[in-house]
This record gives structure tokens, C-alpha cells and sequence, in this order.
């Protein structure tokens, strides 16, 4: 009863941290563009205090959805890379702006994304197994 009431919930976690990771990974490629490429917005697109917001918001939404998730469907997978994601977010922050730090984000916010993914996939198949009696 429990779970039924708050599988929504979960799914639309998993689906704003996706989205999130996407968006992120778009400021970082449009950050090296727009502020080498026009000289704009460096002290918007490059502000830190942008990159810790980020990583904090994506560890909520990550260790609430994923970590209820692999809780209730006992998979490590999602939570493992999904962690693995936010650690290389976080090294991110202790390297200097430029294509390093991109690199690591965007490989973390790839990690994260794909850690929701997969909880959501395992989402979908218990909710299967309970409708189907399997």
C-alpha cells in the first residue's frame, strides 16, 4: 500500500534528476562556448557557487530516489553509479573553470543520469511483477 502511494513520487525524482543532469551537462558545453567564444557571462556561467548548488541538489535528488530505490528493489547498480556520478561532480569543483572541470562533470552528471535510469527500469519491472503476479 505503502509503495503503491509513493512510486510516483520516486518516478518523478528519478525523472527531474535526469532532466537536471541533462541541464547540467548543457551549461557546462554552453559555458566553454558562450564565455570563450563571446567573452559574456563569465561571472554567471562560471560561478562556483552555480557547481555546489548543482552538486547539492543533484545528491538530494539522487540519495532520495535512488537510495528509497535500491532500498525497496535491494539493486546496488543505480545507487553505485549514480555515486560514482556525483563523486566525479565533485572533483569538479576542486579543479580550475575550463575543460577539466567539463570533463568531470559531464561524465558525473552522465553517471547520475544513467543511476536514475536504471532505478526507474527497476521501478518499472517490480511494478510489473506485482500487477502481474510474478
Amino acid at each position: 500500500m505503502f509503495e503503491r502511494a509513493t512510486l510516483p513520487i520516486r518516478r518523478r525524482l528519478d525523472r527531474v534528476g535526469i532532466f537536471l543532469s541533462g541541464a547540467c551537462a548543457l551549461h557546462c558545453l554552453l559555458s566553454i562556448v558562450i564565455v570563450s567564444g563571446l567573452g559574456i557571462g563569465g561571472e554567471f556561467f562560471l560561478s562556483p557557487d552555480i557547481h555546489r548548488y548543482g552538486l547539492l541538489l543533484a545528491t538530494l535528488i539522487a540519495g532520495v530516489a535512488i537510495g528509497w530505490g535500491a532500498l525497496r528493489h535491494r539493486m546496488a547498480a543505480p545507487f553505485v553509479i549514480a555515486m560514482t556520478g556525483l563523486t566525479f561532480m565533485g572533483a569538479a569543483l576542486a579543479v580550475p573553470h575550463g575543460y577539466r572541470e567539463a570533463i568531470l562533470t559531464i561524465i558525473g552528471v552522465a553517471l547520475v543520469s544513467l543511476g536514475h535510469i536504471l532505478n526507474l527500469r527497476h521501478v518499472h519491472s517490480s511494478a510489473c511483477k506485482e500487477r502481474c503476479g510474478h
